[in-house]
């Protein structure tokens, strides 16, 4: 967010990932309303990008009930709101994915319970 000061605005960031046990990763799920929020957990820089997706997102998602119905191979990634093609075999680092970054998937022909989303 764009900050608008008055007068000088400079002091050191304090939650630089030095801070963290591990780079903080925020993870949202488009068009699933019982995740108001990318939810945000801190995950090794490299952790491969598929172990996140087939050990992480479960314990994240998994008591959604579209979650069980998603075709993996059609998922859409994002990055900060641009297309993310993930290499499942490479870590979150070779994929690009940085500290405090936001990550969102997108799952064609679910759109939240009962089609809410649609």
């Amino acid at each position: 967010m764009t900050v608008a000061a008055v007068k000088p605005y400079a002091f050191p960031a304090r939650d630089t990932v030095d801070k963290f046990p591990a780079p903080l990763l925020y993870i949202g799920w488009e068009d699933h309303l019982m995740f108001g929020a990318p939810l945000c957990l801190p995950l090794p820089a490299s952790m491969p990008f598929g172990t996140m997706v087939e050990k992480v997102l479960p314990d994240l998602f998994g008591e959604h009930p579209d979650f069980a119905r998603i075709d993996w191979s059609k998922v859409e990634w994002f990055k900060s709101g641009r297309p993310l093609h993930p290499d499942p075999a490479k870590s979150l680092a070779d994929n690009g994915i940085g500290h405090k970054d936001v990550i969102r998937l997108r799952t064609p022909g679910l759109a939240g319970i009962g089609g809410s989303c649609s």
